[in-house]
This record gives C-alpha cells, sequence and structure tokens, in this order.
C-alpha cells in the first residue's frame, strides 16, 4: 500500500514539475494512446516534392554483388527457430542462369556453423543440411536458373538472453566466414521483451528500398518483421537491366510471368549486414508466387528461409508461430487455403487455444493482404480471407495484425466486421518499403477512385466484393469520406518499429524515408494499450478463464488518473528515459 501511494504522489509530483517549468507535453508532441480513440480520421498528401518511386539498384551495384569465392558463405541470415534455438542459414557456389543451366551438387560442401559465447572461442558446432532449387522456363525467350548452395543449420540449446559469436561454412575446405555475432531473445514471460521489432512489407531492390534499410539500420531493431513482397525479382527485366513496374505491359505476348532469380542473390547480400547479426522472419506474398513449368510456385520463397513451422505445430512455412519474451507472433499465409474447412484454420485454432496469455500477453498476426484498406489498391481484395478467418482473431484478442501489400501506411482505429469495437485488433498496413511499383496515393473513398466491384481480384482465393450493409457506408461500396475505421494514412515509404514495454503497453512509430536525416522524427506514433479486464471478460476463447495480467492502469484507479499516467509517461519518453523507470509503480 505504501508502494502504491508512493507511486500516485510521483506520478502527480512529476506532471506537476513538467507544468511548472513550462515544457508540459503540448499537443504537438504528445504520444497518444489508443485508449484515447477511436480516432478522427486523418490523411495526410503525399508530398508532391517527392518522387513517387525511384529504379531499381543494378546487379552490378557494391550492395549486390557478389563479394566472396565461390565456396564462401554469403546472403548468411538468422531466423528465430524457439526461445532455445536459432536458425543460421546462407549461400555457396555460383548460381546460373542461361537456356541450359547444369545443378550444383549440395553434397559437394559441408554445413556447419561454430559457436561459442566469447568472441574467437567457439565451444559447439552444428551441422544441418543443403539443397537447391531451379526456376525453369521451357519457353523461347526465357532464361532457366539454378540457385547456389543453400545451407540451413539449427543452433539448439542456446541459453535465452545470450550473445553467441558465430562463423558458418565448411572447415574442411577450410571456407568459413568471418565472425559475425547474434543475441538470442529472454525467456518467454509477461515481463520480458524484446528491446524493437521492425515491421517492413513490400521492400524490394530500388533506392527507395536502400534508404529504407540504411534508416532502420539507424534504428537498430533486434528482430525484423519481413511482411511479405521481398524481393520483387518477377518485377525485374532479363533484357536492358532495369526494372518494370509492370510486366504484362512490357512483355504482353510472354506465355508465363519470367522472374529473374538473381534478384534473389542480390537481396540476400543486400540484406546481409543486418541479417547476419538480427534475426528476421518472413511471410510469403504475392510476388513470391512465381509460377515456373508444371505449376510450381513459391519455389525461392520455400527453399531460402528456414522457419519454425515444425515447432509450432504447422505442415507449412506458408503458415507457422514463434514465441520472442512475451510477444506471441503468428505469421498467416493469404495464398494457401485459409478456409475454415482447411489444414491452415485448423492449425490457427489450435495454436491460438494453446497461447497462455500470462505468459505471452500480446498477440500480432501479420499477413501480406490486408484486410482494412481504405487505398484505391486493393480495396477489399481479401474479403474472403477476412470472411474466414477474422472472428477467430477477435474471440482470441489478438493485439495488432500487421500487412503489406498496399504500397503506402496507414492505421486502424479498433476495429471488428468493419465496426469500432475497443477489443478489436489496431490494424496497421507498412506495405511502403520501397519497391519498384511506386507509392500509392489514390483513396477509394474519394470522387472518381473508387475501384468497380470486377477490380483488384486476388492472385488467390475467391472474390467476396460487397456494399456495406450497416453504418455511415450502407448499401455502398466504397465510402465517400475516410472511413471511421482508417485512423491515419500517408501515401510515403517508411517502414515501423514497435516497441512492447510490458504486459499492456506497446509503442509504435512510423519512420518515413524523408525524415532519414532528421533526428527523432516520427511519421505517425501511437503506444498501443491492452485491455484484459474489459475485453477477456467477454471473450470465449478457453483461455479467458486464466489468470491474466493486470492493465497499465488497474480497475481501481480511475480513468482520469490512467490518462495522467499516460501523460506521465509521454513525458518521460520524451526526456529519453523510458518505460523502464519506475516499472513496478504501474505494470506488470
Amino acid at each position: 500500500m505504501k508502494i502504491h501511494n508512493f507511486c500516485i504522489s510521483l506520478t502527480i509530483t512529476l506532471v506537476m514539475m513538467t507544468n511548472i517549468n513550462n515544457i508540459v507535453v503540448s499537443k504537438s508532441t504528445h504520444i497518444p494512446t489508443t485508449l484515447d480513440g477511436p480516432f478522427k480520421p486523418v490523411t495526410r498528401r503525399f508530398d508532391s516534392s517527392l518522387r513517387r518511386g525511384s529504379d531499381d539498384l543494378p546487379m552490378t551495384h557494391p550492395r549486390l554483388r557478389m563479394n566472396v569465392t565461390a565456396n564462401f558463405p554469403e546472403q548468411i541470415a538468422l531466423a528465430v527457430n524457439s526461445p532455445t534455438s536459432m536458425w543460421v542459414s546462407w549461400v555457396t557456389g555460383n548460381a546460373q542462369i542461361g537456356l541450359n543451366v547444369t545443378p550444383l551438387d549440395p553434397a559437394s560442401i559441408g554445413s556447419e556453423v561454430w559457436y561459442g559465447k566469447k568472441s574467437g572461442k567457439y565451444t559447439s558446432v552444428g551441422k544441418g543440411d543443403s539443397l537447391i532449387y531451379s526456376q525453369l522456363y521451357p519457353f523461347e525467350g526465357l532464361l532457366n536458373y539454378t540457385s547456389g548452395i543453400i545451407h540451413h543449420v539449427k543452433l539448439e540449446g542456446l541459453e535465452p538472453g545470450s550473445r553467441y559469436y558465430y562463423k558458418c561454412g565448411d572447415s574442411s575446405i577450410p571456407a568459413m566466414s568471418q565472425e559475425n555475432s547474434f543475441e538470442t531473445f529472454p525467456t518467454p514471460s509477461s515481463k520480458n521483451y524484446p528491446t524493437r521489432i521492425a515491421f517492413i512489407g513490400d521492400l524490394g531492390l530500388t533506392t527507395n528500398s536502400t534508404t529504407t534499410i540504411d534508416h532502420l539500420i539507424h534504428n537498430d531493431p533486434s528482430m525484423i518483421l519481413m511482411v511479405g513482397d521481398l524481393t520483387y525479382a518477377n518485377q525485374y527485366l532479363t533484357t536492358g537491366g532495369k526494372g518494370a513496374s509492370c510486366f504484362s505491359c512490357a512483355f504482353p505476348d510472354a506465355p508465363i510471368r519470367e522472374t529473374y532469380q538473381p534478384r534473389w542473390d542480390g537481396w540476400g547480400r543486400f540484406m546481409e549486414p543486418l541479417t547476419s547479426k538480427i534475426p528476421m522472419m518472413v511471410i510469403e506474398g504475392n510476388h513470391e508466387i512465381e509460377p515456373q513449368a508444371d505449376g510450381i510456385t513459391f519455389k525461392s520463397y520455400l527453399t531460402r528461409f528456414a522457419v519454425p513451422a515444425e515447432e509450432s505445430g504447422s505442415k507449412s512455412n506458408f503458415y507457422y508461430s514463434f514465441d520472442v519474451g512475451g510477444i506471441h507472433f503468428i505469421m498467416l499465409g493469404a495464398y494457401i487455403d485459409y478456409n475454415s474447412t482447411g489444414a491452415q484454420f485448423a492449425w490457427l485454432k489450435q495454436d491460438l487455444q494453446s497461447v497462455d496469455r500470462s505468459v505471452t500477453p500480446w498477440l500480432v498476426a501479420t499477413m501480406h493482404p490486408p484486410w482494412y484498406n481504405s487505398y484505391s489498391s486493393h480495396y477489399q481484395e481479401f474479403e474472403c480471407m477476412r470472411l474466414e478467418m477474422e472472428a477467430l482473431l477477435y474471440q482470441y484478442k489478438v493485439d495488432i495484425v500487421f500487412n503489406g501489400h498496399v504500397h503506402a501506411y496507414e492505421r486502424m482505429n479498433r476495429v471488428y466486421n468493419y465496426t469500432l469495437d475497443p477489443c478489436g485488433p489496431v490494424y496497421i498496413t507498412v506495405g511502403d518499403g520501397g519497391n519498384i511499383e511506386k507509392v500509392d496515393v489514390d483513396h477509394a473513398d474519394e470522387p472518381g477512385k473508387c475501384p468497380s466491384p470486377g477490380d483488384n481480384i486476388p492472385e488467390f482465393g475467391g472474390v467476396c466484393h460487397s456494399n456495406f450493409s450497416s453504418g455511415p457506408a450502407k448499401g455502398k461500396f466504397c465510402w465517400n469520406k475516410q472511413p471511421e475505421w482508417s485512423a491515419f494514412r500517408e501515401s510515403s515509404f517508411g517502414h515501423g518499429i514497435l516497441e512492447v514495454v510490458n504486459s499492456t503497453y506497446a509503442l509504435w512509430t512510423w519512420h518515413r524515408n524523408q525524415d532519414s536525416y532528421k533526428e527523432n522524427a516520427v511519421g505517425d506514433q501511437i503506444y498501443i494499450v491492452r485491455q484484459p479486464e474489459l475485453c477477456f471478460n467477454e471473450s470465449k476463447s478457453q483461455n479467458s478463464q486464466k489468470s491474466l495480467p493486470h492493465s497499465a492502469a488497474p480497475s481501481h484507479i480511475s480513468q482520469d488518473f490512467s490518462i495522467i499516467i499516460s501523460q506521465f509517461f509521454g513525458v518521460l519518453f520524451i526526456y529519453g528515459l523510458h518505460f523502464q523507470v519506475f516499472p513496478s509503480c504501474f505494470f506488470n
């Protein structure tokens, strides 16, 4: 009781001090919380002084060129497997492209990772598997491809929250990489969280992509989530050495959409400065479909990336889940069967049922295409998937859903079934990584910009476009103003950072590329606040009866005082102190 009284006094005193010193958080600097919502919709128009897009980087660009000899590792990448295990992946050998290609022998070189807790002292050796893949086009004018040797090694028995140093390669040649290091995440717990998680969608390999990644490196993330559409290899011409934003326009007579696979190798090199040190988790987008002969699809995605599918009970790399500290991530596949009678839906339901919110309070889902989107591009494209899965995500109280696909930024008010709902997820679209297709600027609610129901046909699944059955847009296909569930939207390239502070508060910040050289500049920022006492009381999930973490503002504290607490921590953030100051006062 004494601690509680002290904390209340401390909060009021500090807020009063900020008033005395004339440094009260002004309206322009105050960081809002979702408790302040739902928010009146805001649109920040495209800055006409900027270009809507940029050119693809050539394969000769220094960040895309191969800089090792054939047997040495390159394109080194980490991926989370479990709290005590990590994937290390890399490529060796020369890929080939041409009319006639000869696949390499994966058995010709070993897959080893030497690792330990001290630099230069490797106490353990992990061994794994290697494989290759081919992208074949038996059509005149289209070039075949066969990859280098792709290696995947699972490091097991790691200690949570520890730094490891490692080299990878084949010691018998010898051909080992330079030393890299990574840090494992803390044990799943309502008190343990990673520092910063980066979210990027629709990245590609343009000069805008370069700005995004450079800005991201400056923001020092501890993990990256790629929300689909990674390389845009299928938007790159095999002749002329420049990108094409519309392949079918450039090649109207092509029998099949060719995908220039060397772009995958360039992308792996482009990302290696990040992915060799911090884990990157991926989910497939439509540009990863990459159809080839005999109806084969997703070959590069399925071969190049190691994900914890088996560990999460999934039988497919198209959907899986994993824990990082007190966050449970669910990666959903939009380009594989998502119907309620299918395997993915059954897996999702089982996965949600198994989540213990007292251990991992935060539940974050991601899939490439958005269900909520007010841009003309991809408007209502994946309504069928929403109709199949949304109720399940709502029932189990998913907190945030991240999407890409639309090449712009948009953050929603909490919503369920197109209705504002304080217990619905916060949907965020970050398809603004910087790809060749340019930023989207048209909104479906603007005059003349509403797509026809025949537009935006998905590359997988059915079409479920429909008029709204209730609310301000009842009887209409498009709203005549920015929808009430759309809180903020802007047509700019960038990336986002999620900082989960404790079991109820998380700071979301969207960074715009044009602000990359400005200190502490943000395009959008909000504290996302969970309310388990409010939402789980009405939840029908099996976990609703479990002991739940206390909210940031316990029920015996008034709502007015909750706002004071929120403002107080906004002040701390501006001072650069962060939520970790006096955590026992208010939070679990």
